[in-house]
């Protein structure tokens, strides 16, 4: 009885926590203005009965353990890279209000000192570093832009593979947007794209991985896992490894394939049943891989880690999230559904602490979070939020130390470019130096 109180309580609490500032004041390019985005004292809530676990160890990271790459886009560890911007600054970078990007998780790509990025119609979108528009590339009929098509974008050389939830498939010059070749395929579009030298894979909603040349669109090979009525909620994730390409499906499925011929190489499912239940509610994070192990969470509770090779299970923890970990040393970071911060020993799968991110603000109400993503460095972790808020968590205590208000809804996962951090909202790319 008195947990059915407590989660009553808790209930009540979170559903009155929602405090919402307006997103325009992004229009020009300014001083952050602590009155508007952000407030102090912000610090942990007593009020909480949490499951903190060693909430008083302390983390140290060196500035070298953390990697930086500028391709994060197309790596097997993309999301989390060294930001060393000090927040002052923003720039926007405007487009068309996208449909439905509360359930759509975006990304950029960087070309050169440009951003590429899509808007509401379809068009394809390349910005300079002033936010300027450099050239506008649109591929779609009357029809499919009042859908308003949520696309997938990858880059390599000068390349720019573009897919989409309505079955296009299709390479644009990225140096001046003119297309180079289009394909139509029988399903839609829910996944990563990686690419491979020469070719490049991405999955369909039926749970066919695709091989596609970069060259022409030509199908070189498929193979399709066991299919499902129920699409993932997320994008399908997948990597390249050794001679390997591993990716999930909607049905929580991992497959291993060789990348050269699409012959199975293994496969294990990371449901102990086919129930509807957990159909229905499965959100898999997005595959990382490091140094021959994939780590990821499947959001019903099972955090893994699998070897690449083989495919059998290192460890399995209880952890519920649906958002990329990242990975430093021998220390994973996640965050659960709840709004929990876990790090977590790589090799032995022990949790070394769970830190509570629910906060309180200036109006005294309790704020629970729903994780989007986050990206990393050597002192904090920048955790961005399905109500437009972007927390900065100091990675040695496990406190939050500053609450900035960006919008009003979503905000994706932080992507890191010269320093730069960039922030995607339904209407515009936020640039934070």
């Amino acid at each position: 009885m008195n947990k059915i109180l407590y989660l009553f309580t808790i209930l009540i609490l979170i559903s009155a926590c929602s405090f919402h500032d307006s997103g325009g004041f992004w229009s020009k390019e300014k001083k952050l203005k602590k009155n508007q985005i952000k407030f102090k004292p912000v610090f942990e809530v007593e009020e909480i009965i949490s499951k903190e676990f060693n909430p008083n160890f302390k983390i140290f990271l060196k500035k070298d353990e953390i990697k930086f790459d500028e391709n994060s886009h197309n790596n097997n560890n993309d999301g989390y890279n060294l930001f060393k911007g000090d927040l002052k600054k923003v720039k926007k970078y405007s487009f068309s209000k996208i449909k439905n990007f509360h359930r759509f998780e975006p990304n950029l790509i960087f070309y050169k000192k440009n951003i590429i990025f899509f808007d509401n119609k379809g068009s394809i979108l390349n910005f300079d570093q002033n936010s300027k528009l450099v050239w506008k590339s649109n591929n779609y009929s009357k029809e499919e832009k009042k859908i308003g098509p949520l696309i997938t974008i990858s880059l390599k050389d000068n390349i720019i593979i573009v897919a989409d939830n309505l079955g296009n498939l299709y390479a644009l010059n990225a140096f001046n947007g003119k297309r180079i070749w289009s394909k139509k395929n029988d399903s839609s579009f829910n996944s990563q794209i990686k690419i491979f030298e020469n070719f490049f894979f991405i999955l369909d909603v039926n749970n066919t991985l695709n091989c596609f040349s970069i060259k022409d669109g030509t199908k070189l090979w498929s193979f399709t896992t066991e299919k499902s009525f129920v699409n993932s909620h997320k994008k399908l994730s997948m990597i390249i490894k050794n001679e390997k390409i591993i990716f999930t499906n909607s049905l929580g499925d991992i497959t291993a394939l060789d990348k050269n011929n699409g012959k199975l190489q293994w496969q294990i499912s990371t449901l102990k049943s086919r129930m509807f239940e957990e159909v229905m509610n499965l959100n898999t994070s997005i595959l990382v891989e490091n140094e021959n192990s994939i780590y990821f969470s499947n959001n019903i509770g099972d955090f893994y880690s699998i070897d690449v090779s083989t495919g059998t299970i290192n460890w399995m923890q209880k952890i519920n999230s649906n958002i990329k970990p990242a990975i430093i040393n021998n220390l994973i970071f996640t965050i659960s559904s709840d709004g929990f911060l876990f790090i977590i020993e790589k090799n032995t799968g022990n949790i070394i602490r769970i830190s509570n991110l629910s906060y309180k603000s200036k109006f005294k109400k309790i704020n629970s979070i729903d994780p989007v993503g986050f990206v990393l460095n050597s002192k904090n972790l920048f955790v961005s939020t399905s109500d437009g808020t972007l927390l900065i968590v100091n990675i040695g205590t496990g406190k939050i130390s500053e609450v900035l208000k960006l919008d009003k809804d979503k905000i994706s996962r932080g992507f890191v470019h010269n320093q730069n951090m960039y922030l995607i909202r339904d209407n515009s790319i936020i640039k934070i130096n």
